[in-house]
This record gives C-alpha cells, sequence and structure tokens, in this order.
C-alpha cells in the first residue's frame, strides 16, 4: 500500500508516494535518490543514516516518513551553499577527517546540528555530540579536529583552510 506524502527536503517542497511502511532513509535513498544517507545498519546503531529533522539529527532509518510531513529534513547534500561546500565539509577534507567516507554524511548531519546550538563546542561537546556516529576507519581525532576548525571557521569568518594554515604554524610544522 503507497500513500501520498508531501516532504520538506533541502529546502524543497516535494510530493511522492511512498510504501506506507517506508522509513525516511528509504524514501530519502530510494523514491527521491538523495544517496548521500547510508543505509548501515538498519536499527539505529551506527549513524550512517543521521540527518536532521528541524535542525536536530535523527536515525533516518528507524524514522517512520509520515513522521517527517510538514517538518524540515536536511540531508548532507542540502548542507553546502550551492557550489560551495559548508565549513564542515572543506575542514573534514582539509584534516583528514574522513577516511573511507561511509560513515562521513551521518557524522557531517550531526555536527552541523551541533555547531548550529554551540559555535565553540569543547571536545566532550563534540564527542558528545557525534556519539552515535560510528567510524570504523580512524580514531576520531581527525574528525574531532575537523569540527573545530568548522566552529573556528564559523565563529571567525575564516576560511577552513586559513584556519588550519594558522594551526599548523602555532604547532610549528608548516602548512
Amino acid at each position: 500500500m503507497h500513500t501520498i506524502l508531501e516532504l520538506r527536503v533541502n529546502g524543497d517542497r516535494t510530493e511522492t508516494g511512498v510504501p506506507t511502511h517506508y522509513t525516511l532513509l528509504e524514501t530519502l535513498r530510494y523514491v527521491l535518490g538523495l544517496t548521500g544517507s547510508k543505509q548501515g545498519c538498519d536499527k539505529g546503531d551506527c549513524g550512517a543514516c543521521t540527518v536532521l529533522l528541524d535542525g536536530d539529527a535523527v536515525l533516518s532509518c528507524i524514522l517512520p516518513v509520515h513522521e517527517a510531513v510538514g517538518r524540515e529534513v536536511c540531508t548532507v547534500e542540502g548542507l553546502a551553499d550551492g557550489p560551495h561546500p559548508h565549513a564542515l565539509q572543506d575542514a573534514f577534507d582539509l584534516t583528514g577527517g574522513a577516511q573511507c567516507g561511509f560513515c562521513t554524511p551521518g557524522i557531517l548531519c550531526s555536527a552541523y546540528g551541533l555547531l548550529a546550538r554551540n559555535d565553540d563546542p569543547t571536545r566532550r561537546e563534540i564527542a558528545e555530540a557525534l556519539s552515535g556516529n560510528l567510524c570504523r576507519c580512524t580514531g576520531y581525532t581527525k574528525i574531532f579536529e575537523a569540527v573545530e576548525v568548522a566552529a573556528e571557521s564559523i565563529r571567525t569568518g575564516k576560511t577552513p583552510e586559513d584556519v588550519v594554515s594558522a594551526r599548523r604554524q602555532t604547532r610549528g610544522d608548516g602548512g
């Protein structure tokens, strides 16, 4: 059985038919073609499916799609400003915060939600905000650094490149 739903995703309103049992993740990936959010565990354990719902990080693999009706959904595809990546996306690239990349979209959405509420988080606050996201490739240090770089960029108006360069000069490792 299908139902017609009106969704707001990444600033666009769309009306689409979906099976009534679909989750938000299934709708995003298989109906709307937004494949940035990853299908990992399908039980809310890994965080690869994390998106923003009204600005809050949620696990889209366990959220029935009908619960997103009338709310704003933002996926990793919606973080960038047109052709310009968000500071978080730049920071992950510059710091090596993304390894294989499977977990990165979910982590970016969780971090974005944090930085929207707090542009000067402590390392502990970053760790807490990302605690629902599993990464099997890194030890999280570069991920945390990327969020710190993005936060400083957002706070100061400097580019992530400038923030990373200044940090390298401070540490004495050039650039």
